[in-house]
C-alpha cells in the first residue's frame, strides 16, 4: 500500500510520534499528567491530536474534533473533549469511517448550527467493510453547539470519524477474514479494515465468528456453529500464541470441524504480526484438535508462470525464446485447430474452454471436443473448478449459461445491470465471478458470489459489488489474486490498467506502450497483456516489462 508523502494540511496540528513507552506524551498546549494506553496502543504509528482551547470558535471546534478522529487511545477521549458532557459517551466514532479527499466546508446555517460539506471516496462500516465510491460523492453533515463552562462544544454530531487518505492508511490496517468454499477445498478472503491497535486480534476473531461480508453469503461456508461467540470477549496473545476462548455453542462441533476451525483462526490471524499460532479453548476448557494431516485447504491458488498462448498451431505455455510447449494429451492441438479468440485452462490443465468462430466448445484430455453453445463468442468464456463453463453473451449482461460435465446448460440468475458486457472469469477458487460491462455511466467491474446446489450446479449470482474499472472503453478484465482484479481501458492517451482490492483500495498502474488487447492474471500476482502487435506483456510492480512472447491468443489460468 502507497502512502502519501505529504499530510493534509488540516492534519498540521497532530503530531505523529513514536510509540515507545505506555505514558502518553502532549505535543502542545499546557503541562499536564500522562494518560495511560490502557494495552490498547497503536502497533506502529501513534497520532496524538490536541484537544480543545479556551476561547476557540464554534468553526474551529469542528475543525479540530474532526482532525482528533486520528487519535483512538483510550475510546477516542480527546475527540470527546470536543463535545458536550451529556453527548459526549453518547457519541459512537466505531459507527464508520468516511474517507474525505481534500478539505471540508465549514458553512453556518443557525445561531448554534453549522454544517460540514465533504467529498468522500470510500467509507468503512462498522464491520470493517470498505466500500469504494465508483466516483466522488458530495455529502453534507449537520453539527451543533452548546456552551459549557464559557467554552463552546458540540451538543450532537453523526456518529463516525472522517479520515484523510493520508491518515486512514496509518491508523486502520487490512485483514483478510477467511472462510471456506462449499467443498472445504479452498480458504476464501473476505477483507476488512481495523484499527492498528492491540485490540486487532479480537476484532479480527469477533469479525470471523459473525460471518462474511453479505455479499459473499451463499458462496463460503463458515466451521463455526451459528452464535459461536467469544466468551471472554477478547484474545490474548502469549509468546506469540493466541488463546481463542469460544462460547458453550461450539462444543457440539466435531473434531473434523474444529481443525477447520482452528485453520480460519490462523489464516485470519496471521496478518497480525505478534501471532504465529492459534490455541482453541471452549469455555475455558482445553480441547484437543489433531493437526490437519497436511489436508489443509489451499490459500491464494496460483498458476503456472508462463503465459497461457495459442501461437500458430500450438496451445500451451511459452517461453521468451518463442517456443510453446504444447498443452498435453492432444489438447494443444485440438484448442489450436479451432482457431480460437478465447481461451479458459482448469486448473489441473485437464480442460479447456475455447471461443472461436463456430461458438464456445470444451477441449478435455483424452475425449472428444464438444460444441457447447453455438452464439457468436464475443466475450470470453471461463471454466470454473467443477468443470462448468461459463458463456456470456455483450448484448445482455444478465444471460449467463453455464454448461455441465454433458454439456447441459444452466441459466443463472443475475441482477447484473444493463449495457454491454465485456468480460466474465470466475475466480480461481470458484466461488466468485467477475463481470466488466459498458453502462450508461461508463464502464462497471462488478464482483459477485456464485451460488450453487448441493451438487455444485451453479444457479445464480449474488448481490454485484462495484469496485474501481479501467476508464474509457472497456477492453477486459481478470482476476490477479484472490483478493485483487484488474480492469483494461482504452482512451484517447492509450490503453490504462486499473487493479483493485476486493474490500480494498485501487491502484492506476503505469500505462503500457502498445494497444492492450487481451488481460490475464500470471503467477504470484503479476498482471499479462496482449498488445495489438501480439507482444505479451508482464507487470509484476507497476511498469511493463516485455516478455518476448508473440501470441494471437492470451489465455487465462485457473
Amino acid at each position: 500500500m502507497t502512502l502519501r508523502r505529504a499530510v493534509a494540511a488540516a492534519l498540521a496540528a497532530v503530531a505523529l510520534v513514536a510509540l515507545t513507552a505506555c505514558a502518553a506524551i502532549p505535543t502542545g498546549g499546557p503541562v499536564r499528567s500522562g494518560q495511560s494506553l490502557k494495552g490498547d496502543s497503536l502497533s506502529g504509528v501513534d497520532f496524538r491530536p490536541s484537544g480543545p482551547q479556551d476561547g476557540q470558535d464554534q468553526a474551529t471546534v469542528l475543525e479540530k474534533f474532526i482532525d482528533a478522529a486520528t487519535g483512538a487511545q483510550d475510546n477516542y477521549a480527546i475527540a470527546r473533549e470536543f463535545l458536550s458532557d451529556s453527548f459526549s459517551q453518547k457519541w459512537n466514532p466505531r459507527q464508520g469511517v468516511t474517507i474525505r479527499q481534500g478539505d471540508g466546508d465549514v458553512e453556518r446555517v443557525g445561531a448554534r448550527e453549522l454544517t460540514y460539506t465533504l467529498t468522500s471516496t470510500a467509507t468503512v462500516d462498522s464491520d470493517g467493510e470498505y466500500t469504494a465510491a465508483v466516483r466522488p460523492t458530495s455529502s453534507t453533515l449537520t453539527f451543533q453547539f452548546t456552551k459549557e463552562g464559557g467554552q463552546w462544544r458540540i451538543k450532537y454530531a453523526p456518529d463516525g470519524i472522517i479520515l484523510s487518505p493520508v491518515s486512514f492508511e496509518q491508523v486502520f490496517q487490512a485483514h483478510a477474514l477467511y472462510f471456506y468454499d462449499p467443498t472445504y477445498r479452498y480458504l476464501v478472503p473476505d477483507e476488512r479494515w481495523f484499527l492498528a491497535r492491540s485490540s486487532t486480534s479480537t476484532r479480527i476473531a469477533s469479525a470471523l465468528l459473525a460471518g462474511p461480508a453479505g455479499w459473499m453469503k451463499g458462496a463460503v461456508l463458515s466451521s463455526f456453529p451459528e452464535g459461536t461467540q467469544l466468551s471472554l470477549n477478547a484474545v490474548t496473545v502469549d509468546n506469540g500464541t493466541a488463546q481463542v476462548d469460544l462460547s458453550s455453542d461450539a462444543l457440539g462441533s466435531s473434531t473434523v470441524d474444529k481443525v477447520r476451525m482452528r485453520e480460519q483462526l490462523t489464516r485470519s490471524l496471521a496478518s497480525v504480526a505478534t501471532i504465529s499460532s492459534v490455541d482453541l479453548t471452549i469455555e475455558g476448557a482445553t480441547v484437543s484438535v489433531p493437526d490437519s494431516g497436511g489436508t489443509a485447504a489451499i490459500v491464494a491458488p496460483d498458476v503456472d508462470p508462463r503465459p497461457l498462448v495459442v501461437a500458430g498451431d500450438a496451445a500451451g505455455y511459452a517461453t521468451g525464446t518463442g517456443d510453446v510447449t504444447a498443452l498435453g494429451d492432444g489438447m494443444g492441438a485440438a484448442i489450436a485447430g479451432l482457431h480460437p479468440s478465447s481461451l479458459s485452462l482448469s486448473a489441473a490443465g485437464t480442460e479447456a474452454a475455447v471461443g472461436a468462430p463456430n461458438g464456445v466448445s470444451v477441449v478435455r484430455s483424452g475425449k472428444k471436443t464438444a460444441l457447447l453453445d453455438t452464439r457468436s463468442p464475443d466475450v470470453s468464456p471461463s471454466i470454473d473448478d467443477a468443470g462448468f463453463v461459463w458463456v456470456g453473451q455483450s448484448s445482455d449482461p444478465r444471460d449467463v449459461i453455464a454448461y455441465g460435465l454433458l454439456g447441459d446448460p444452466h441459466t443463472i440468475t443475475t441482477t447484473l445491470p444493463s449495457g454491454r458486457l465485456v468480460s466474465f472469469e470466475v475466480s480461481r477458487d470458484s466461488t466468485r465471478a467477475l463481470a466488466l460491462i459498458d453502462t450508461a455511466d461508463g464502464p462497471g467491474l462488478y464482483v459477485m458470489a456464485i451460488i450453487r446446489g448441493s451438487d455444485r450446479t451453479p444457479t445464480a449470482l449474488g448481490t454485484p459489488v462495484r469496485l474501481q474499472a479501467a476508464s474509457g472503453k472497456a477492453v477486459g478484465a481478470t482476476w490477479v489474486t484472490d483478493l485483487d482484479v484488474a480492469s483494461v481501458g482504452r482512451d484517447a492517451d492509450g490503453s490504462n490498467v486499473v487493479r483493485a482490492t476486493i474490500g480494498g483500495q485501487s491502484t492506476v498502474l503505469q500505462r503500457p506502450d502498445g494497444t492492450a488487447m487481451q488481460i490475464a492474471g500470471g503467477s504470484g500476482g503479476a498482471l499479462l497483456l496482449r498488445t495489438s502487435d501480439g507482444q505479451v506483456l508482464q507487470s509484476t510492480g507497476g511498469g511493463w516489462d516485455r516478455t518476448g512472447v508473440t501470441a494471437e491468443v492470451l489465455g487465462t489460468q485457473r
